[in-house]
C-alpha cells in the first residue's frame, strides 16, 4: 500500500495541498518503474490517499518519493506491505523535537545563559557527529547551579506539544494501541507531556538535584540509542507481539536504531543521516502522518488536539 500525505495546516487553510493531478502523477511513475498500481482510497480529502500497487514496497516508495521531488511537491510518500498488522498495537516516540517542538535541553540552557552553544551541540548530537552520552553530559554541565524552579518555568513557557501528538496518541489507543515515550531528555519534561498526551509510560534522564539546584549532572545510567532499542524490546513484547506490531518514530541519530528495528519505523521531520537511512519519511505532515500511514482514516480520528 502506497500512502501519499499532505501538510493537512495548508488543506485547513484552502491550499492544495493533494489532488488528482498528484495522484496522476504518482500513479504514473510507479508504473514506469514496472509496478502496477490499483485502487485509490481517500482517507482524507486533499491531504491522504492510499494507492494499492504490486511490488516491493521499497522500491514503489522509492518511484513515488522521488516523483513528488521531482515535482517539487510537499507531499509525503511511504509504501509498505498491507494487511492486518498494517495498524499497530504499539507507538514508542522520542520527545524532542518529535512530540514536543523544542529541545527542553536547549530552553534550559537559555536560561544559564548559553543557548547558542548549547544548541550547537544539541544539533551535533542530533545529526550523529557527536557521542550522545558524552555531549549530554557536557551540556548538562552548564546547568549546574541553576535553580530547580527553572523547570517548572522551562515547561510553562517553551514546551509546546507538536500539531497531532494528541491526536496520534489518542486515536491510536482508542482502538487498543499502547503508546510509550522514550526521550535522551529528562523525566521532569516527559512526564508532563506524557500526561498531557496519554502515554502509557516514559522513559528518559534524571536530573541530579540537591539543595534546590542542578548539580550539573545525570543520574546514571545515561538513556541513550541502546536504551530506546531496549525500550522498545521490552514494551513490543509486553504488548504489541513483537517488533512487527510497534511503530517507531523520531528525528535524531540516536532514535535511529529504534526505528529502523520497529515494524514501522518513521523519521519524523529528522536529521539528514536519519532521514536517509529510515524505512519512512514523514517531512511535510504533521504527526497524523502517522495515522494515515496506518490507514486511518480522517473520520476514524479521536480529535484531542
Amino acid at each position: 500500500m502506497l500512502t501519499l500525505i499532505g501538510d493537512p495546516v495548508k488543506a485547513g487553510s484552502g491550499e492544495t495541498v493533494l489532488d488528482q493531478g498528484t495522484i496522476d502523477l504518482v500513479r504514473r511513475a510507479v508504473e514506469a518503474a514496472g509496478h502496477a498500481t490499483g485502487t485509490v482510497t481517500a482517507l482524507h480529502d486533499g491531504v491522504a490517499v492510499d494507492i494499492a500497487a504490486e511490488g516491493e514496497a521499497a522500491a514503489v516508495g522509492d518511484a513515488a518519493e522521488a516523483a513528488l521531488a521531482g515535482a517539487g511537491l510537499p507531499v509525503d510518500a511511504a509504501a509498505q506491505p498491507d494487511g492486518p498488522t498494517r495498524r499497530r498495537r504499539l507507538l514508542v516516540s522520542d520527545m524532542d523535537s518529535t512530540m514536543i517542538t523544542c529541545e527542553c535541553i536547549d530552553e534550559l540552557a537559555d536560561f544559564a545563559g548559553v543557548k547558542a552553544e548549547v544548541s550547537a551541540v544539541t544539533e551535533r548530537a542530533m545529526r550523529g557527529e557527536l557521542d550522545f552520552a558524552e555531549a549530554l553530559t557536557a551540556r548538562v554541565a552548564t546547568l549546574a547551579g541553576l535553580a530547580d524552579g527553572v523547570l517548572a518555568r522551562a515547561f510553562g513557557e517553551r514546551v509546546r506539544l507538536m500539531p497531532g501528538a494528541r491526536t496520534l496518541v489518542a486515536t491510536m489507543r482508542s482502538q487498543g494501541a499502547r503508546a510509550v515515550l522514550v526521550s535522551g531528555g529528562f523525566t521532569y519534561f516527559t512526564a508532563r507531556v506524557a500526561a498531557l498526551c496519554g502515554f502509557d509510560d516514559h522513559r528518559a534522564n534524571v536530573l541530579e538535584i540537591e539543595d534546590g539546584r542542578l548539580t550539573g549532572r545525570v543520574i546514571p545510567p545515561i538513556l541513550g540509542a541502546d536504551a530506546k532499542v531496549e525500550a522498545l524490546d521490552h514494551y513490543a513484547g509486553l504488548w504489541a507481539g513483537g517488533l512487527g506490531g510497534a511503530l517507531a518514530v523520531g528525528d535524531g541519530a540516536n532514535d535511529l536504531p529504534m526505528i529502523v528495528q520497529a515494524g514501522l519505523g518513521v523519521a519524523y521531520h529528522a536529521k539528514p543521516r536519519v532521514a536517509a537511512a529510515a524505512p519512512v519519511r514523514i517531512n511535510h505532515g504533521d504527526l497524523t502522518a502517522l495515522l494515515y500511514l496506518q490507514g486511518y482514516a480522517r473520520d476514524e480520528f479521536l480529535v484531542a488536539d
